[in-house]
């Protein structure tokens, strides 16, 4: 079997309130193989953030380590930490949180010139994934002249611009209506698969869940597999 993409082992993290700790993740660990798309499924307040947060090298967690493809990263410097992120991982949000005064082109070409592609490179790919997801005639519109579930998919391939080993999406359909959620979801879905990355998807949405290959949450701050 391939090396995992990413491993999360014995996550801890807690955070003070006055003077109350909250215990979030307490020996959280999870396993994800190339190729692997793994619904997180739990309620608020659980702690899918904060384990998305920290699988992304956003946050780091008091112990426990994250390995992306077999990296470790809890004693890396923050420049280190950065360039991995940058490299290896993407994110997609519950709001697109596109740069509106660039075009949908500009917006997935951004990543790769500050990763080291040239704008010719960065702009070839950019279409490219435009066009897989139905785009291609929107690629010179601005966010404001796209509808949400376009907007959402100009996210997605901004977030896959970089090739990254690892996409992180957080409720990615959580503001969309329920048909054009589907459209996004199954265009997520087809993308990561396509590709071989490992996708980790947040969602209070146990339809779109069910689609993914696995299914897990977050109970007594530790990762459980469900049926």
């Amino acid at each position: 079997m391939a090396r995992p993409a990413l491993e999360l082992v014995d996550l801890r993290r807690h955070y003070r309130e006055g003077e109350a700790r909250l215990d979030i993740l307490v020996g959280a660990s999870l396993t994800l193989h190339p190729g692997d798309t793994v619904a997180l499924i739990a309620p608020s307040g659980a702690g899918k953030s904060t384990l998305l947060h920290i699988a992304g090298l956003l946050e780091r967690p008091d112990s426990g380590e994250v390995l992306i493809d077999g990296q470790p990263t809890l004693e890396m410097s923050d420049d280190a930490r950065t360039r991995l992120r940058r490299n290896s991982i993407g994110f997609v949000y519950q709001f697109h949180h596109l740069l509106p005064e660039f075009t949908a082109l500009e917006n997935v070409v951004l990543p790769q010139t500050i990763a080291g592609y040239s704008r010719q490179e960065a702009s070839a790919r950019a279409q490219e994934l435009l066009d897989y997801l139905g785009l291609g005639a929107r690629a010179s519109h601005r966010p404001g002249e796209l509808s949400g579930g376009e907007q959402q998919r100009v996210a997605i391939a901004r977030a896959v611009a970089n090739a990254p080993a690892v996409l992180l999406a957080d409720e990615p359909t959580g503001n969309l209506d329920p048909r054009t959620a589907d459209h996004v979801f199954a265009t997520l879905l087809a993308l990561a698969r396509g590709s071989g990355l490992v996708a980790l998807v947040a969602t209070h949405n146990l339809e779109l869940a069910a689609q993914l290959d696995r299914r897990v949450t977050l109970r007594d701050g530790q990762v459980h597999e469900l049926g």
